[in-house]
Protein backbone atom coordinates (compact mmCIF):
# COMPACT_ATOMS: atom_id res chain seq x y z
CA UNK A 1 0.00 0.00 0.00
CA UNK A 2 2.69 2.18 1.17
CA UNK A 3 4.44 1.82 -2.54
CA UNK A 4 1.40 2.55 -4.71
CA UNK A 5 0.97 5.50 -3.00
CA UNK A 6 4.04 7.29 -2.98
CA UNK A 7 4.35 5.52 -7.06
CA UNK A 8 0.66 7.56 -7.70
CA UNK A 9 1.77 10.65 -6.46
CA UNK A 10 5.00 10.45 -7.83
CA UNK A 11 2.84 10.34 -11.27
CA UNK A 12 0.85 13.22 -10.09
CA UNK A 13 4.11 15.16 -9.25
CA UNK A 14 5.58 14.96 -12.84
CA UNK A 15 2.40 15.35 -14.19
CA UNK A 16 1.84 18.63 -12.92
CA UNK A 17 5.39 19.72 -13.22
CA UNK A 18 5.27 19.13 -16.99
CA UNK A 19 2.13 21.33 -17.03
CA UNK A 20 2.48 23.88 -14.26
CA UNK A 21 4.38 26.43 -16.18
CA UNK A 22 3.71 26.45 -20.06
CA UNK A 23 4.57 30.18 -20.31
CA UNK A 24 7.78 29.48 -18.60
CA UNK A 25 9.40 26.57 -20.06
CA UNK A 26 8.57 28.56 -23.59
CA UNK A 27 9.85 31.64 -22.44
CA UNK A 28 13.25 29.52 -21.46
CA UNK A 29 13.28 28.03 -24.69
CA UNK A 30 12.92 30.81 -26.63
CA UNK A 31 15.69 31.86 -24.70
CA UNK A 32 17.84 28.99 -25.55
CA UNK A 33 17.47 29.69 -29.17
CA UNK A 34 18.28 33.01 -29.00
CA UNK A 35 21.25 33.67 -31.04
CA UNK A 36 21.58 29.94 -32.49
CA UNK A 37 20.26 30.78 -35.48
CA UNK A 38 18.16 33.92 -35.09
CA UNK A 39 19.88 37.43 -36.26
CA UNK A 40 18.68 41.00 -36.75
CA UNK A 41 17.71 42.56 -40.43
CA UNK A 42 19.64 45.71 -39.32
CA UNK A 43 19.62 46.86 -42.76
CA UNK A 44 16.36 46.34 -42.95
CA UNK A 45 15.76 48.59 -39.91
CA UNK A 46 18.18 51.16 -40.78
CA UNK A 47 16.73 51.56 -44.08
CA UNK A 48 13.08 52.26 -42.81
CA UNK A 49 14.11 54.46 -40.10
CA UNK A 50 16.17 56.46 -42.31
CA UNK A 51 18.48 57.37 -38.79
CA UNK A 52 22.01 54.87 -38.38
CA UNK A 53 22.32 53.89 -35.51
CA UNK A 54 24.59 51.55 -33.53
CA UNK A 55 25.04 47.52 -33.59
CA UNK A 56 26.41 46.13 -30.53
CA UNK A 57 26.30 41.99 -29.83
CA UNK A 58 23.35 41.06 -32.86
CA UNK A 59 21.38 44.03 -31.28
CA UNK A 60 20.71 47.66 -32.84
CA UNK A 61 19.53 51.18 -31.05
CA UNK A 62 18.39 54.19 -32.52
CA UNK A 63 18.92 57.69 -30.88
CA UNK A 64 17.46 60.86 -31.75
CA UNK A 65 19.00 64.19 -29.61
CA UNK A 66 16.40 66.10 -28.19
CA UNK A 67 18.51 69.56 -29.10
CA UNK A 68 15.83 71.21 -29.62
CA UNK A 69 14.34 71.32 -26.17
CA UNK A 70 15.25 74.15 -23.84
CA UNK A 71 15.16 72.35 -20.13
CA UNK A 72 17.08 73.41 -17.32
CA UNK A 73 16.49 72.37 -13.68
CA UNK A 74 18.03 74.43 -10.96
CA UNK A 75 20.00 76.43 -13.46
CA UNK A 76 21.74 73.44 -14.76
CA UNK A 77 20.84 72.75 -18.79
CA UNK A 78 19.37 69.64 -19.10
CA UNK A 79 21.18 68.54 -22.70
CA UNK A 80 20.91 64.89 -24.55
CA UNK A 81 23.31 63.44 -22.66
CA UNK A 82 21.91 63.69 -19.29
CA UNK A 83 18.68 62.30 -20.75
CA UNK A 84 17.05 63.85 -22.89
CA UNK A 85 17.39 61.66 -25.75
CA UNK A 86 14.87 59.29 -27.36
CA UNK A 87 15.45 56.13 -28.58
CA UNK A 88 14.92 52.25 -30.01
CA UNK A 89 16.77 49.02 -29.56
CA UNK A 90 15.69 46.06 -31.28
CA UNK A 91 16.94 42.32 -30.11
CA UNK A 92 16.15 38.69 -32.02
CA UNK A 93 13.56 36.49 -31.21
CA UNK A 94 13.01 33.01 -32.40
CA UNK A 95 9.97 35.04 -34.36
CA UNK A 96 11.77 38.12 -35.49
CA UNK A 97 12.51 40.91 -32.95
CA UNK A 98 11.29 42.81 -29.96
CA UNK A 99 11.68 46.02 -29.71
CA UNK A 100 11.87 48.79 -26.46
CA UNK A 101 12.64 52.08 -26.61
CA UNK A 102 11.98 55.03 -24.60
CA UNK A 103 10.00 58.74 -26.35
CA UNK A 104 10.49 62.22 -24.73
CA UNK A 105 7.27 64.15 -25.52
CA UNK A 106 5.95 67.52 -24.19
CA UNK A 107 2.62 67.09 -22.21
CA UNK A 108 0.84 68.15 -25.31
CA UNK A 109 2.55 65.58 -27.67
CA UNK A 110 1.57 62.50 -24.82
CA UNK A 111 -1.64 61.82 -26.16
CA UNK A 112 -0.79 61.80 -30.04
CA UNK A 113 1.90 59.96 -29.58
CA UNK A 114 0.30 57.67 -28.10
CA UNK A 115 -1.95 56.97 -30.67
CA UNK A 116 0.76 56.41 -33.02
CA UNK A 117 2.28 53.95 -31.08
CA UNK A 118 -1.20 51.77 -30.49
CA UNK A 119 -2.22 51.85 -34.57
CA UNK A 120 1.12 50.32 -35.12
CA UNK A 121 0.48 47.37 -32.72
CA UNK A 122 3.31 48.67 -29.99
CA UNK A 123 2.52 49.13 -26.43
CA UNK A 124 2.80 52.06 -23.86
CA UNK A 125 4.84 50.05 -21.08
CA UNK A 126 5.59 53.22 -18.92
CA UNK A 127 4.82 57.03 -19.00
CA UNK A 128 6.89 58.77 -16.32
CA UNK A 129 9.17 62.50 -15.70
CA UNK A 130 13.11 62.21 -15.04
CA UNK A 131 12.87 65.55 -13.36
CA UNK A 132 11.16 67.92 -11.05
CA UNK A 133 10.75 71.24 -11.41
CA UNK A 134 12.44 71.25 -14.73
CA UNK A 135 11.20 74.15 -17.98
CA UNK A 136 9.39 73.59 -19.99
CA UNK A 137 8.20 70.18 -18.59
CA UNK A 138 9.08 66.70 -20.24
CA UNK A 139 7.99 63.25 -19.99
CA UNK A 140 9.00 59.74 -20.98
CA UNK A 141 6.93 57.27 -22.74
CA UNK A 142 8.17 54.07 -23.19
CA UNK A 143 7.75 51.51 -25.95
CA UNK A 144 7.67 48.05 -26.23
CA UNK A 145 6.65 45.15 -28.66
CA UNK A 146 7.07 41.89 -31.16
CA UNK A 147 7.07 41.08 -34.38
CA UNK A 148 8.66 41.35 -38.13
CA UNK A 149 11.79 43.55 -37.87
CA UNK A 150 9.94 45.94 -40.72
CA UNK A 151 6.68 45.97 -38.72
CA UNK A 152 8.34 47.32 -35.61
CA UNK A 153 10.76 49.42 -37.74
CA UNK A 154 7.84 51.31 -38.93
CA UNK A 155 6.34 51.78 -35.82
CA UNK A 156 9.49 53.57 -34.55
CA UNK A 157 9.72 55.66 -38.01
CA UNK A 158 5.99 56.37 -37.36
CA UNK A 159 6.26 57.88 -33.93
CA UNK A 160 9.60 59.40 -34.45
CA UNK A 161 8.10 61.17 -37.23
CA UNK A 162 4.88 62.05 -35.14
CA UNK A 163 7.06 64.04 -33.09
CA UNK A 164 8.79 66.11 -36.22
CA UNK A 165 5.25 66.45 -36.94
CA UNK A 166 3.70 67.99 -33.59
CA UNK A 167 7.33 70.25 -33.19
CA UNK A 168 7.54 71.63 -36.77
CA UNK A 169 10.89 70.19 -37.03
CA UNK A 170 13.29 67.48 -36.10
CA UNK A 171 14.52 67.15 -32.77
CA UNK A 172 18.22 66.62 -33.99
CA UNK A 173 18.93 69.09 -36.40
CA UNK A 174 18.31 71.83 -33.73
CA UNK A 175 21.85 73.07 -32.74
CA UNK A 176 23.81 70.97 -30.01
CA UNK A 177 25.01 72.58 -26.79
CA UNK A 178 27.66 71.83 -24.56
CA UNK A 179 27.48 72.31 -20.68
CA UNK A 180 30.39 73.30 -18.23
CA UNK A 181 32.49 70.34 -16.05
CA UNK A 182 35.43 70.78 -14.67
CA UNK A 183 34.47 67.56 -12.53
CA UNK A 184 37.74 65.42 -11.08
CA UNK A 185 35.44 62.58 -12.85
CA UNK A 186 38.92 60.00 -11.49
CA UNK A 187 37.68 60.69 -8.05
CA UNK A 188 34.00 59.84 -9.56
CA UNK A 189 35.13 56.99 -11.11
CA UNK A 190 36.95 55.48 -8.18
CA UNK A 191 33.97 56.32 -5.26
CA UNK A 192 31.61 54.57 -7.59
CA UNK A 193 33.98 51.51 -8.74
CA UNK A 194 32.70 52.69 -12.41
CA UNK A 195 34.44 54.42 -15.13
CA UNK A 196 31.96 56.74 -17.90
CA UNK A 197 32.54 58.53 -20.43
CA UNK A 198 32.55 62.41 -21.93
CA UNK A 199 30.14 63.73 -24.04
CA UNK A 200 29.84 67.44 -24.27
CA UNK A 201 30.75 68.14 -21.20
CA UNK A 202 28.28 65.47 -19.20
CA UNK A 203 30.03 62.66 -17.53
CA UNK A 204 28.31 59.46 -18.18
CA UNK A 205 28.41 56.10 -16.02
CA UNK A 206 26.40 53.36 -17.21
CA UNK A 207 26.36 49.87 -14.48
CA UNK A 208 24.91 46.91 -16.37
CA UNK A 209 23.11 44.07 -13.95
CA UNK A 210 25.35 41.10 -14.63
CA UNK A 211 23.52 39.77 -11.66
CA UNK A 212 20.05 39.52 -13.29
CA UNK A 213 18.93 37.39 -16.08
CA UNK A 214 16.35 39.35 -17.10
CA UNK A 215 14.20 38.19 -19.58
CA UNK A 216 10.59 39.62 -21.13
CA UNK A 217 8.44 37.39 -23.43
CA UNK A 218 11.34 34.71 -22.74
CA UNK A 219 13.75 36.97 -24.62
CA UNK A 220 17.28 38.26 -22.76
CA UNK A 221 17.30 41.46 -22.15
CA UNK A 222 20.50 43.13 -21.93
CA UNK A 223 22.31 46.86 -20.82
CA UNK A 224 22.13 47.57 -24.41
CA UNK A 225 17.99 47.49 -24.47
CA UNK A 226 18.17 49.96 -21.33
CA UNK A 227 18.35 47.43 -18.23
CA UNK A 228 20.93 49.39 -16.78
CA UNK A 229 21.90 52.15 -13.85
CA UNK A 230 23.12 55.19 -14.96
CA UNK A 231 24.54 58.50 -13.67
CA UNK A 232 24.94 61.71 -15.93
CA UNK A 233 27.31 64.69 -14.17
CA UNK A 234 27.83 68.06 -14.70
CA UNK A 235 29.05 71.44 -13.04
CA UNK A 236 32.10 71.72 -10.81
CA UNK A 237 33.22 69.99 -7.98
CA UNK A 238 31.85 72.32 -5.83
CA UNK A 239 28.29 72.55 -7.52
CA UNK A 240 27.62 69.56 -9.16
CA UNK A 241 24.40 67.78 -10.62
CA UNK A 242 23.64 64.43 -11.11
CA UNK A 243 21.07 62.71 -12.92
CA UNK A 244 19.99 59.15 -13.67
CA UNK A 245 17.83 55.95 -13.75
CA UNK A 246 18.33 53.08 -10.62
CA UNK A 247 17.78 49.18 -12.25
CA UNK A 248 15.82 47.40 -8.93
CA UNK A 249 14.85 44.21 -7.87
CA UNK A 250 11.85 44.66 -5.71
CA UNK A 251 13.38 43.82 -2.53
CA UNK A 252 15.78 46.75 -3.36
CA UNK A 253 13.31 49.28 -4.28
CA UNK A 254 13.24 50.55 -0.45
CA UNK A 255 16.80 49.85 0.60
CA UNK A 256 17.95 52.43 -2.64
CA UNK A 257 15.48 55.40 -1.80
CA UNK A 258 16.57 55.35 1.78
CA UNK A 259 20.39 55.20 0.92
CA UNK A 260 19.63 58.39 -1.77
CA UNK A 261 17.25 60.09 0.29
CA UNK A 262 19.93 59.72 3.49
CA UNK A 263 22.73 61.39 1.32
CA UNK A 264 20.18 64.32 0.03
CA UNK A 265 19.47 62.97 -3.49
CA UNK A 266 15.86 63.25 -4.42
CA UNK A 267 13.69 60.61 -5.72
CA UNK A 268 11.78 62.14 -8.12
CA UNK A 269 10.05 58.86 -9.71
CA UNK A 270 9.36 55.01 -9.20
CA UNK A 271 8.04 53.23 -12.28
CA UNK A 272 8.44 50.50 -15.15
CA UNK A 273 10.01 50.33 -18.14
CA UNK A 274 8.48 46.79 -18.80
CA UNK A 275 4.94 44.93 -18.24
CA UNK A 276 6.49 41.12 -19.32
CA UNK A 277 9.77 40.95 -17.79
CA UNK A 278 10.64 38.31 -15.73
CA UNK A 279 11.99 38.66 -12.49
CA UNK A 280 10.33 41.76 -11.80
CA UNK A 281 11.97 44.67 -11.81
CA UNK A 282 11.83 48.48 -11.04
CA UNK A 283 13.57 51.88 -12.14
CA UNK A 284 14.13 54.88 -10.45
CA UNK A 285 14.95 58.52 -11.27
CA UNK A 286 17.01 60.66 -9.22
CA UNK A 287 18.40 64.26 -8.96
CA UNK A 288 20.83 65.59 -6.73
CA UNK A 289 22.68 68.64 -6.66
CA UNK A 290 25.99 69.98 -4.47
CA UNK A 291 29.06 68.85 -3.56
CA UNK A 292 30.44 65.72 -6.26
CA UNK A 293 32.63 63.89 -3.59
CA UNK A 294 29.62 64.05 -1.92
CA UNK A 295 27.11 63.15 -4.50
CA UNK A 296 29.04 59.71 -5.48
CA UNK A 297 29.17 58.98 -2.20
CA UNK A 298 25.62 59.21 -1.94
CA UNK A 299 25.28 56.90 -5.42
CA UNK A 300 27.82 54.95 -4.11
CA UNK A 301 25.72 53.89 -1.02
CA UNK A 302 22.84 52.87 -3.12
CA UNK A 303 24.68 51.13 -5.01
CA UNK A 304 25.67 48.95 -2.49
CA UNK A 305 21.84 48.41 -1.01
CA UNK A 306 21.68 46.31 -5.01
CA UNK A 307 22.97 43.37 -6.41
CA UNK A 308 23.20 41.46 -2.84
Amino acid sequence: MTLRISTSLLIVLVLLAGCASPERETANEAAVQLGQDDKLSIQTIEAIIGIEGTEQDGEYKVTVPQNDLEVTVEGFKIIPPMGMGSWAAFTPTTEGAMVMGDIIVQEDEIGPVQKVVIDHGLTVSGLHNHFVGEQPKVMYMHIGGVGSEEELARGVRAIFDKVIELRGGAPSKAKAQTVENTLDTEEITQILGHSGAMNRGVYKVTIGRSDVKLTSRGVPVSTFMGFNTWASWQGTPERAAVAGDFTMLEDEVAPVIEALVEHGIGVVAVHNHMVHEEPRVFFLHYWGTGSAEALARGLRAALDRTGK
